[in-house]
């Protein structure tokens, strides 16, 4: 949590000394009786005040520290804070402890950050005649023209049509190519562009997001380091305002369009050397050695065994007995019958196989000299 609150403190341009962790822990222990604590508290609540318009402040001196809680208490309340430690309970036993002032800070923090979105996103909801002229004021502005007294767009664009022209009139200017559009447009037309441009904007906007959320995991990557762990807060000094330059939202216009000159047509290598003269560094002319071959090819990959094994033909092994003997080893039909355990199988026509210590012989018995039985004889019941 204190990483965030760090972060956020410097996306809201808090310049004060709580941006180093170190005094930011020292602080967060004091709490109320840290000057740097009631400072960054009473530079929140100022500021969530100025733009939402609450009752309530933070306007007793640091040294009454129980008329801060109470003030404090009451600007939660109209903000509905959702923490029940900082609302509720003796108003002396309020943010005392390190976790509560941390959850104050973070919590006042964020409701700024929601606040500046919600008036930002107003304040691009504007009139097109305001934004009309918020293009030739810069325009103006370029071209070093003193500042009109009255908001009139015509009567600034004529000043600028008239300057415009001096200047081109001064010399031969090489660089300025003809117009690649030439034609000129009508609303209908205008119109198809705007709409061209809302989508194109759109599509980039996701592909800026996902380069910046790139950066900031490659960014990341380096402080798993234990060297990179002990500079973070150097890295984040280097890292964060050029993070925060970066927008997702695309800024080209319709006046691009207009402006856009022949040159622009050409198609120009990255690989270039005039290109590269700007692009390149030192990570390029670092050499890789050889890395194993991971593999992950699907026309290299042998096919997965089968579920279920392949069928085969059913194999014809020695069954039952048929209908007057059980076949010690195979089984009998109706005239013959196999032999049991200890003696010869009976048959009406002919005698079946012996048993396990007597053979059948031809007067009707089985010897006793052989392990398996013979073949036995005729036998009448």
């Amino acid at each position: 949590m204190e990483a965030d609150l760090l972060d956020s403190l410097e996306a809201l341009g808090y310049q004060g000394p709580l941006l180093e962790e170190a005094i930011l822990n020292k602080t967060l222990e004091a709490g109320l009786t840290s000057p740097d604590f009631f400072q960054v508290l009473s530079w929140l609540c100022s500021q969530i005040k100025s733009l939402d318009g609450l009752e309530e402040s933070i306007s007793s001196s640091g040294d009454d520290v129980e008329s801060v809680q109470l003030e404090v208490s009451g600007f939660l309340k109209e903000l509905s804070c959702p923490y029940p430690t900082l609302l509720t309970g003796d108003i002396k036993e309020r943010v005392k402890s390190r976790g509560d002032c941390l959850k104050l800070l973070l919590f006042l923090a964020t409701e700024l950050m929601a606040l500046q979105i919600i008036k930002k996103k107003k304040k691009s909801e504007v009139d097109p005649l305001d934004a009309a002229y918020k293009e030739v004021k810069t325009i103006c502005s370029a071209l070093r023209l003193p500042e009109e007294p009255s908001s009139d767009v015509s009567a600034m664009l004529k000043t600028v049509e008239a300057k415009i022209t001096d200047v081109l009139s001064e010399g031969n200017h090489s660089e300025l190519k003809g117009k690649l559009l030439s034609a000129e447009l009508n609303v209908e037309q205008l119109e198809r562009l705007e709409k061209i441009n809302a989508a194109l904007c759109k599509e980039y906007e996701c592909r800026r997001r996902l380069l910046i959320k790139r950066l900031d995991v490659t960014v990341q990557s380096f402080g798993w380091s234990d060297r990179a762990k002990s500079k973070t807060d150097e890295i984040a000094r280097v890292y964060q305002p050029l993070r925060y330059s970066l927008s997702a939202k695309s800024t080209v216009s319709l006046a691009h369009v207009m402006a856009a000159r022949k040159d622009l047509s050409r198609i120009i290598r990255t690989s270039s050397g005039k290109i590269r003269e700007k692009t390149t560094c030192a990570i390029n002319k670092v050499l890789m050695g050889r890395v194993p071959d991971r593999g992950g090819r699907p026309s290299e990959i042998d096919p997965p065994p089968p579920e279920m094994p392949p069928w085969q033909k059913r194999q014809n092994d020695g069954g039952r007995g048929g209908w007057r003997g059980g076949g010690g080893r195979g089984g009998g039909g109706f005239g013959r019958g196999g032999g049991g355990y200890n003696a010869g199988g009976r048959d009406f026509g002919k005698g079946g196989g012996g048993g396990y210590h007597s053979k059948g012989g031809y007067s009707n018995r089985g010897s006793y000299s052989d392990s398996y039985g013979g073949r036995g004889g005729q036998r009448w019941y």
